[in-house]
């Protein structure tokens, strides 16, 4: 089963290490994407942004663009939702670029506009730190993995933000965001929108996964959530390893709660340091095994892939 992945931190901690996209020791690789037959992978930058500045996320993707470059036999960047069917047909994978906190655009909503021009297709308002945009949850000053915030949203800027993301063709992403912010891009949008890597609150109770409220608004919208592969949002009890079954049980409360169009795969590979049954990319196909036993071809289809490219089909311009 191919599928599409929202969420990873391949590229930085590639740019980092000055490794290739190819062969490397990290969760994704090519090799790894076509044995686990990927079809898109989203690749964010992600800026730590208590001691780095948008200078790095602008070095980091032009390392992004020259990995590409150097296997554009096998993968290509993609920018519109007609993209991702040519490279289909093509035998390419897709490759996405997306960012892990927004604030990189300096407060400037002109530098949003050359985001979007260097091909930026998704973006992550917050990390773990209040920025122009607004709050996430778990930030620095939480005490506990467990607290929300329900009082501090999206900023009058991160209003104008988020209208200009929609105007532009750019996904809204809310993982991180705290809870205001939340119900603050809900107000504020008018397309679908996403958490690309963020799991069920209900079976795992830290502030990083959605209540089931937030899941129904966000299959409302046409929105989909990604399931993040990192084991403390996978299981309150576990946090060395991240088992399939436990995978399966969010998947299971995700399609129960807000029915099969608002699921997808959001993995945070190379974002993530547990042991995970499915060691990297290469692994995918364990989870379908695992999920064919109960879901239809045709469900599967939407869970792996269709889902997400719904949202860029109806979102991208």
């Amino acid at each position: 089963m191919k599928y599409a992945d929202m969420h990873c931190d391949t590229v930085t901690r590639l740019y980092r290490k000055q490794e290739d996209l190819l062969e490397n020791d990290c969760h994704i690789d090519i090799r790894k994407l076509q044995q686990g037959q990927c079809l898109l992978q989203n690749f964010a930058i992600f800026t730590k942004t208590d001691v780095q500045d948008s200078s790095f996320t602008h070095q980091a993707i032009d390392y992004y663009y020259e990995q590409l470059d150097k296997n554009r036999d096998t993968i290509i960047p993609v920018f519109r939702y007609e993209d991702i069917l040519e490279n289909e047909k093509n035998g390419y994978i897709n490759a996405v670029l997306t960012l892990e906190d927004g604030g990189v655009i300096d407060n400037d909503l002109d530098n949003l506009n050359r985001y979007y021009d260097k091909g930026v297709r998704m973006i992550a308002l917050t990390w773990n730190f209040p920025n122009g945009i607004g709050y996430p949850n778990m930030d620095g000053r939480a005490p506990s993995l467990y607290t929300v915030n329900t009082k501090d949203g999206l900023t009058p800027f991160g209003i104008e933000y988020v209208r200009r993301m929609e105007e532009l063709g750019i996904v809204v992403d809310v993982s991180h965001l705290s809870d205001k912010g939340f119900y603050d891009v809900l107000e504020y949008t008018t397309k679908p929108f996403v958490a690309s890597h963020s799991n069920a609150r209900s079976i795992c109770p830290v502030a990083r996964n959605l209540d089931d409220d937030m899941i129904r608004k966000l299959s409302e919208r046409g929105g989909v959530m990604g399931l993040n592969f990192c084991s403390a949002f996978i299981e309150d009890h576990n946090e060395k390893m991240t088992l399939i079954k436990d995978m399966v049980r969010h998947i299971d409360h995700v399609v129960e709660v807000g029915g099969i169009d608002c699921i997808g795969m959001g993995s945070d590979f190379d974002g993530i340091d547990n042991d995970l049954e499915i060691k990297d990319a290469s692994g995918m196909q364990l989870l379908y095994e695992a999920l064919k036993e109960h879901y239809s071809e045709e469900d599967l289809e939407k869970i792996f892939y269709r889902n997400v490219l719904r949202v860029y089909r109806e979102v991208w311009k």
